[in-house]
């Protein structure tokens, strides 16, 4: 799996997982010679909940969830332990790594370095599974093979990074603890902490929307919580792929998610359209079902913008200007 899309897309590593399978992944960027951006980022992210923030230019731990500031206040030695790493151990490390990536390739100009580690836990069977990642400008570089304490190039260009890590039989030890012992008991700690509202079930809203009458129906569920959830179309109580186009679960900025699925009506007679149900549904099973009907779809189409002198402009879809001379 590619772990580079773009400096700041560490923030939405957000992925599906089981009701009993648990990660703890710490997501860091270190960039030389880009402007008006931090040169070093970090975060902490528990069950794609968004726990702590750092940069290079507030240097302070930022807690995101008021149950994560609880539990620094009670553990005043875990949060001393993370400002440092987060503000003096990681800067320095990866700011010293993607120096040496630089001299190694003799290249100048804008480069990114990020690391991707942490560790994920079954909490039904037990298994711990570690994982350590960089990627270089935009590409995957090298990984952590926890099986025999080796770094794996994953690029021709990373082979002498990886004979040089290899070499450096400290730090490997380091690498095997972390993420075989302090991870995970971190982790359990912080689901603890966080049970509350980790565990938590929000239904969402969802909302039928439609740019024109010849645009696809669109299922918009938002708000919900957590992201393990699916929403698909019924036709007749029975779910249909053909003429369906679902979207990614993405994060809303409060924590929540939203979700899309698109459903092609052209062929559809008018008369059918109560044929067909909109279904979000959680893992659990605790479900939203929602009715295709035409007089509770949202659209621009039809709408009026009141222009000067009395003169309104409709618009369907995208919006239109007034006439020249007749601007609001």
């Amino acid at each position: 799996m590619r772990i580079i899309c773009f400096y700041l897309c560490f923030f939405f590593f957000y992925s599906t997982s089981s009701a009993v399978k648990h990660s703890l992944q710490y997501l860091v960027t270190a960039s030389s010679g880009v402007p008006n951006i931090p040169e070093f980022m970090g975060a902490v992210v528990l069950d794609n909940i968004h726990m702590v923030y750092c940069d290079s230019i507030n240097k302070i731990l930022e807690p995101r969830q008021n149950w994560v500031k609880e539990m620094f206040e009670n553990d005043t030695e875990l949060l001393e332990i993370y400002t440092r790493k987060c503000t003096v151990i990681l800067p320095q490390n990866l700011g010293n790594r993607i120096s040496s990536l630089k001299e190694q390739f003799q290249s100048e100009g804008v480069h990114i370095l990020q690391m991707r580690e942490g560790c994920e836990w079954d909490e039904k069977t037990g298994e711990v599974t570690g994982f350590l990642q960089y990627g270089y400008n935009g590409e995957d570089f090298v990984e952590f093979d926890l099986k025999t304490l080796t770094w794996i190039a994953l690029k021709p260009e990373a082979a002498i990074t990886k004979q040089r890590w290899d070499a450096d039989s400290v730090r490997t030890k380091l690498n095997e603890d972390f993420l075989t012992n302090i991870y995970p008991q971190w982790m359990k700690m912080f689901l603890s902490y966080g049970k509350r509202s980790l565990q938590r079930t929000v239904l969402p809203s969802v909302s039928l929307l439609q740019k024109t009458p010849s645009s696809p129906i669109i299922c918009h569920a938002t708000g919900f919580y957590p992201d393990r959830a699916v929403m698909f179309w019924k036709k007749d109580g029975e779910e249909i792929h053909e003429g369906v186009d679902p979207g990614e679960i993405l994060p809303n900025n409060d924590g929540s998610f939203q979700v899309n699925v698109d459903l092609n009506v052209s062929s559809v007679k008018p008369k059918d359209w109560r044929r067909y149900d909109c279904v979000f549904q959680f893992s659990d099973g605790e479900h939203v079902i929602t009715k295709l009907d035409k007089t509770v779809i949202r659209t621009n189409c039809g709408k009026k913008i009141l222009c000067n002198d009395g003169v309104t402009n409709s618009r369907c879809g995208e919006p239109q200007p007034c006439p020249p001379g007749h601007e609001a």
